[in-house]
């Protein structure tokens, strides 16, 4: 008896000190760093440093205060997809009769969007002389609350809708001295002027494009058109030879379904390239296959009561992408969630959806080292800069992190290089 509770202890004891802990030196360097005279003491900083295994807090510095999470958000949108929507896309619900099939869009964001795999709608529709489509079950606005109405040029700010194609955005080439927009059929809303511009910009209200022949450049790849069920069916129609009519009925109760796209290389892009149309579709299709209607609001909500009951301080989430302001979150919650992500998703897996420091998406050109070691998600907007993930020590084990900025008035790559001198100094304690 006696020897196995010393054999129990002993055990104990090894595996305490196998895990990594920071030694008094290490917690003062850490505190100059991020305390009181430190670059961090200009602004409100916010870090939390967790170990997986032990699940022990390592470091923590205002991990209870709030911070707007800008794009990190997408790490809650990445979560929420994971466990309610599987392994693919909810493309369409619909019902049949004869020759005519009506459909509802369900968010799914694939259509003639970027490289993404594309359903195959043309084979979908072909036994069918008649589509009608509907929006009825569109709850959730074009644009997110609290997201700037001047975002509306940029291709960051694509309008969210039941059905997307083309990420509801016209793409702008340069010819010669003129724009050539796709799809085509916007070329007709293409107008020049004298107004000192030199990219092509959309009218604030309408369609409507215009441009200065004298002086004019495309470095907007992307512009946002304002969607609606008119100009869905009218471009469907194109893209699929077929008449698409625009009547907006209710779904019934008894329906198909048509899941038209797997779910991975979405949930790739949407974390690798902070891709926030992505993002806010997800939750669209979130609130689809829980509620047969599309609502983000509402499915935040369902997220918050049940999988996320339990985070240390109940997120202000209201957007799929984080571009609006009025979302905060606190380190130790953002800990906690990524803890449930690690839990969820195979390593590999893991590691491949998110930027990876010096190799790959929004942490292509930063963070570089011989050997990878920041593995994170970023945020970004102004005076407003997060970053959580994991990090791996020199010791080659992974540890998750947060660390979230907001206030300063500085530039975000001011805030960026200071952060990475931290990280670095942390991954070599580790």
């Amino acid at each position: 008896m006696r020897k196995g509770l010393l054999l129990t202890i002993l055990t104990l004891l090894i595996s305490h000190l196998l895990y990594a802990q920071l030694n008094r030196e290490e917690f003062i360097r850490l505190e100059s760093a991020l305390g009181e005279g430190s670059f961090f003491s200009g602004h409100l900083t916010g870090f939390m440093l967790f170990d997986l295994d032990s699940q022990r807090v390592l470091y923590e510095k205002n991990s209870h205060q709030r911070f707007i999470p800008a794009s990190t958000t997408k790490l809650l949108t990445l979560f929420s997809s994971l466990v309610v929507l599987g392994d693919s896309t909810q493309t369409l619900r619909y019902v049949t009769e004869g020759n005519t099939i009506k459909i509802w869009g369900s968010g799914d964001p694939s259509w003639k969007y970027k490289k993404m795999f594309q359903p195959d709608f043309r084979e979908f529709l072909a036994p069918f002389d008649k589509i009608v489509f509907s929006d009825a079950n569109m709850i959730s606005s074009a644009f997110g609350y609290g997201w700037q109405w001047d975002d509306y040029f940029y291709d960051y700010s694509a309008e969210r809708s039941s059905l997307p194609i083309y990420g509801n955005l016209v793409q702008v080439k340069k010819i010669g001295n003129a724009p050539t927009v796709s799809p085509p059929s916007f070329q007709p809303l293409v107008f020049p002027t004298t107004r000192t511009i030199r990219e092509l910009e959309r009218d604030f209200h309408t369609n409507k494009f215009y441009y200065n022949p004298n002086n004019f450049r495309a470095r907007e790849e992307f512009i946002p058109f304002i969607s609606s069920p008119e100009l869905l069916t009218q471009l469907a129609s194109e893209v699929t030879g077929k008449v698409w009519v625009y009547q907006p009925d209710s779904l019934p109760a008894i329906h198909q379904e048509w899941r038209g796209a797997p779910l991975y290389p979405i949930l790739k892009e949407m974390m690798l390239e902070s891709d926030n149309f992505l993002a806010e579709q997800l939750m669209l299709m979130v609130s689809d296959r829980l509620f047969q209607r599309l609502d983000t609001e509402r499915a935040i909500e369902y997220m918050l009561k049940t999988y996320l009951h339990d985070l240390p301080d109940t997120p202000q989430w209201v957007d799929g992408s984080g571009l609006s302001r009025h979302n905060l979150m606190t380190p130790r919650s953002m800990v906690t969630l990524f803890d449930k992500l690690y839990r969820i998703i195979p390593d590999r897996d893991l590691l491949d959806l998110l930027p990876t420091g010096g190799k790959s998406g929004t942490l292509k050109n930063s963070y570089v080292a011989e050997a990878p070691y920041i593995f994170a998600k970023t945020g970004t907007m102004s005076n407003n800069h997060s970053l959580a993930g994991l990090i791996r020590g020199k010791s080659g084990r992974y540890y998750c992190f947060a660390f979230m900025n907001s206030n300063y008035p500085w530039k975000a790559s001011e805030v960026r290089r200071e952060m990475e001198k931290v990280m670095g100094m942390l991954r070599e304690m580790i």
